[in-house]
């Protein structure tokens, strides 16, 4: 039998955590438990991949370039808001400062993945890294310059809010998902793209805004990214099934390992 797939997931950062932790002055290194049991689902490893910050490692002992070789596949999950240094701007508000720190870490392994010809996928977060990535820009808060739009994140029902998303005709998440073009997501962002990166294409909008769901880097290297938590949608049948979409990104990198 085969050795099962191993997936690297980016790490959430937390900078200063709460003193009741334990962890006086520390900074802390973590992943939700859901994203790691998505993966997991279809008997791939899920690998966390520490960053790796001036101080602690030194680089000449632990490059990007090992961690990637040793993964078949890069999952950038969710978390803080990507910083608006990032793509270029400054933040309107102190709470939209984003984590620059993971901003970095989190684009020079994406893009030694795409070097070494790695699927990666991203989830909110890391949708909108992959667009900062490749040169594009965010709405800092879409409340603030959208406020056209729908209510995009809910703090009381956090993944119980939802909307409708309109997939985009032949488009290849179409193809995975039967050429069935509307169906219901969570939404859990105050971020979204504004400016779409080079060298990329739209596959699904918000129904009711049009506000950018997914996306998908052209060319050779299978890169994607998603807008809403599709590890968060768990049995619930009104929700589109993420299945096929787990399914696309790991054979994916069954195909990159042969």
């Amino acid at each position: 039998m085969p050795r099962p797939l191993r997936i690297g997931l980016s790490p959430r950062i937390l900078h200063q955590p709460p003193l009741e932790l334990g962890f006086r002055n520390k900074t802390l290194q973590y992943l939700e438990q859901t994203v790691a049991h998505w993966i997991m689902r279809r008997r791939a490893l899920a690998f966390m991949l520490p960053a790796i910050e001036t101080g602690g490692v030194e680089r000449s002992h632990v490059r990007i370039s090992d961690y990637v070789r040793e993964i078949d596949g890069l999952v950038l999950q969710g978390g803080a808001d990507v910083s608006p240094v990032s793509y270029g701007e400054t933040p309107q508000r102190p709470e939209w400062s984003g984590d620059r720190v993971r901003d970095l870490y989190e684009m020079e392994l994406f893009w030694e993945c795409v070097v070494q010809r790695k699927p990666v996928l991203g989830i909110c977060r890391g949708l909108q890294l992959i667009n900062v990535a490749l040169g594009g820009s965010l709405y800092q808060d879409i409340a603030t310059d959208r406020p056209e739009c729908i209510i995009h994140v809910d703090a009381v029902l956090y993944d119980q809010h939802r909307h409708a998303l309109l997939i985009e005709e032949n488009s290849r998440l179409a193809k995975l998902y039967g050429n069935r073009y509307q169906h219901l997501v969570n939404s859990i962002h105050h971020q979204a793209i504004k400016e779409l990166g080079r060298d990329s294409m739209v596959e699904a909008v918000s129904e009711s805004d049009g506000i950018i769901e997914a996306i998908r880097m052209q060319g050779d290297s299978y890169v994607t990214g998603f807008q809403w938590h599709p590890e968060f949608h768990g049995p619930a049948t009104d929700l589109l099934d993420s299945g096929p979409i787990l399914d696309d990104f790991l054979a994916a990198a069954e195909k990159q390992r042969e």
